[in-house]
């Protein structure tokens, strides 16, 4: 029965939450706190180092709260009391960090429930966080009372005065903006053209915005990060993109030769006169694009090939093989486009190039066995990192 009667007793955590991070700021104090005297204690600390901290006087509140719901003395209730901090950074990390801790402390005492104590500032941003882990029963909000709404309306001037001299996000723009638009309306004041003060002020306004529209600052700002942390590949791949550019420069403008020869031909204004001199148009784009376009390619394939080779890579065999048979594809892409542009000279020379081909691909298999074979040494390194890489 004593065993039943403990596993039923509910849980209470008293939780504080200082999402902006002051406690460790301010005070230098880690978190999480668990417990009364170590709350007491950062409360104290806090108010000592700021006392118009709100989350100091939260903390005194959820100490405040702990004391007297344990003075009640229900019997089926155990109740402790904790804070936690997020960043001062705000955001994503703030969460995140709120998240963590809370974690750690539902380590150290697994609440049924949560009463959640926060200055009124953070309530969308917390509780959703807190409820998704534990059920929270009850918020309880600290806002502090002045005695005078002029002194509350002075004190929150002030506290947002503060955020804008102090904080590059928004000082930039409430500061830095009219600073310029100050500094150049001085500078035309001097040499008297004032009347040319309102064109400054819209091309700098419309630059601003512009600016900030399209995310240019942004994407300056990590251009220049990467620029600042870019490291070069090693020279195989160095090589290998080299030759990957090259090859596909030589092939747009082997292109652009295929389609000047074609161009040469008079076009005739009917469907059947296209349909007429089509295989002749087919045949001079061949033959103006084939030599670059064969380069091209090979080039792309030279530059994949010397890095299969530093890196002792097994396809380095394979891609050779294509290289030979890509280099003989000039062939019969030449016998093709003299068949297209004179049927009169026949076939058989365009199939021996195809059956020589067919021969050069064979020859090439039976030489890449014959070296995979004789050089397992050589490509062992590279196999047994596939091997390691498919066993991960």
């Amino acid at each position: 029965m004593k065993e039943t009667e403990k596993t039923e007793r509910k849980r209470i955590l008293i939780l504080c939450v200082d999402r902006d991070g002051d406690l460790g700021v301010k005070a230098e104090i880690k978190t999480p706190l668990l417990g009364r005297e170590e709350n007491l204690n950062g409360a104290v600390a806090l108010a000592l180092k700021d006392p118009e901290e709100p989350d100091a006087n939260a903390m005194f509140e959820a100490v405040r709260l702990y004391d007297r719901l344990k003075s009640e003395g229900k019997p089926d209730e155990v109740f402790q009391v904790a804070t936690i901090s997020g960043s001062e950074l705000g955001g994503v990390g703030a969460d995140r960090k709120i998240v963590n801790e809370l974690n750690e402390l539902l380590g150290f005492f697994s609440a049924n429930e949560v009463i959640l104590v926060t200055d009124g500032y953070s309530d969308e941003a917390v509780l959703p966080l807190v409820e998704s882990r534990v059920p929270v029963s009850s918020v309880r909000r600290i806002v502090v009372k002045h005695s005078e709404s002029i002194e509350e309306t002075a004190a929150l001037f002030s506290r947002y005065l503060r955020i804008i001299m102090e904080n590059p996000r928004y000082s930039r723009v409430m500061l830095g903006l009219p600073g310029i638009l100050i500094l150049i309306l001085g500078i035309l004041s001097i040499f008297n053209l004032l009347y040319y003060y309102w064109i400054a002020f819209i091309f700098i306004l419309s630059a601003f915005m512009l600016v900030k529209g399209f995310g240019v600052d942004r994407a300056v700002k990590n251009f220049y990060r990467w620029v600042k942390e870019y490291s070069p590949p090693p020279l195989p791949v160095q090589i290998s993109n080299y030759s990957t550019i090259a090859g596909i420069l030589c092939i747009g403008i082997s292109i652009y030769l295929g389609w000047d020869a074609a161009a040469e031909i008079a076009l005739p204004p009917d469907l059947t006169g296209w349909l007429s001199i089509l295989p002749q148009l087919a045949g001079n784009f061949i033959k103006g694009s084939m030599d670059l376009l064969v380069i091209g390619i090979c080039v792309v394939l030279s530059g994949r090939a010397i890095r299969w080779y530093f890196e002792r890579d097994a396809r380095l065999l394979r891609n050779t093989a294509l290289i030979v048979l890509i280099g003989w594809s000039r062939q019969i892409f030449y016998e093709t486009s003299n068949l297209l542009i004179n049927p009169k000279l026949g076939y058989e020379r365009l199939t021996f190039a195809i059956f020589i081909g067919i021969l050069i691909g064979i020859a090439s298999l039976v030489v890449i066995i014959v070296i995979h074979r004789s050089g397992k040494r050589f490509f062992k390194r590279a196999e047994e990192q596939v091997e390691e890489f498919g066993e991960s």
